[in-house]
């Protein structure tokens, strides 16, 4: 099905991503919601290395790299210019899991506790993609990175509970496997006043050791397993519960089939199998809570 933006894209062709990447396909719908009126804020990261090499750019808007633990606060002191200026400029973080999650986590913290009119985007591939794919905090069981070359161990850092904790004016996780939640949440964000906050599952070709025309494949049953639930809360509110993860709800998807999907998984043990799937399970239970009354 082919969807009518009414946008031109803000992301150009020839940008030096892998093919199949899950953040472009993510991060080029969000764009397109913000439009040309928007500012960028990319500490180090794989979207970093994407947006341009010197002197090319793949994105149509303006764009400030920063370290890899200083996108939040500096896409504050953005923000702040803006309003000093009496702007409408929407300004925007694109950071993956390691510079959110983990070494930029204290910084994201303060960014959402001062609830700076900012839109955070997190792309989650699940390690340090761009330096080699080791492992993050995000990093599924059992999953093969260059730091844990037998399968990680231990559990996922729950990222976007801890953001949940902030109470920020909206937050949504979202999927490239579907395009119009991921576009619905995105316009939400940028219109919400206060801080938000995007959990976009990307999945990464090389690093998950995926076909690159499965990048959607892949990201659609993540969901339908049960395994990345999509839903969004809204500051004082309870969470609803998304379509997709609804219908997955009642008929889930096989974690086997899923982690077999993926080459990162070819040292998974039962164990850690097992781990996933009572992940799901749990989720799903968790989760139902806030079925009744969603949308």
């Amino acid at each position: 099905m082919q969807l009518n933006t009414g946008q031109e894209g803000l992301v150009e062709q020839g940008h030096p991503a892998c093919a199949g990447c899950g953040m472009v396909l993510g991060v080029r719908h969000i764009l397109e919601e913000a439009g040309e009126d928007t500012t960028l804020v990319i500490p180090a990261s794989c979207a970093s290395v994407i947006q341009g090499v010197y002197p090319y750019t793949a994105f149509d808007v303006p764009v400030i790299n920063t370290a890899f633990a200083a996108g939040p606060s500096t896409a504050s002191g953005v923000q702040m210019a803006v309003e000093n200026r009496d702007e409408d400029t929407n300004v925007m973080v694109i950071a993956g899991d390691g510079g959110s999650s983990d070494i930029g986590l204290a910084s994201l913290s303060g960014f959402l506790e001062r609830d700076h009119d900012v839109t955070y985007v997190l792309y989650d591939n699940e390690a340090y993609s761009n330096t080699g794919f080791q492992k993050s905090g995000r990093t599924p069981p059992g999953a093969t990175t260059t730091t844990t070359p037998t399968g990680r161990k231990g559990k996922q850092k729950d990222i976007a509970r801890i953001v949940s904790a902030h109470d920020p004016a909206y937050m949504a996780t979202a999927s490239p496997g579907f395009v119009q939640d991921l576009r619905r949440k995105a316009r939400k964000a940028l219109d919400a006043e206060g801080a938000s906050f995007i959990h976009l599952l990307s999945p990464c070709p090389p690093g998950w050791r995926i076909d690159t025309g499965d990048t959607i494949t892949v990201g659609q049953k993540a969901v339908e397993t049960g395994l990345w639930v999509l839903y969004e809360r809204e500051r004082g509110g309870e969470f609803t519960v998304n379509q997709p993860s609804k219908s997955a709800f009642r008929n889930p998807g096989s974690v086997e089939e899923y982690v077999g999907l993926q080459g990162r998984f070819k040292n998974a043990t039962t164990e850690d199998v097992e781990a996933m799937e009572e992940l799901a399970a749990s989720n799903i239970e968790e989760f139902s809570r806030y079925v009744e009354g969603s949308k």
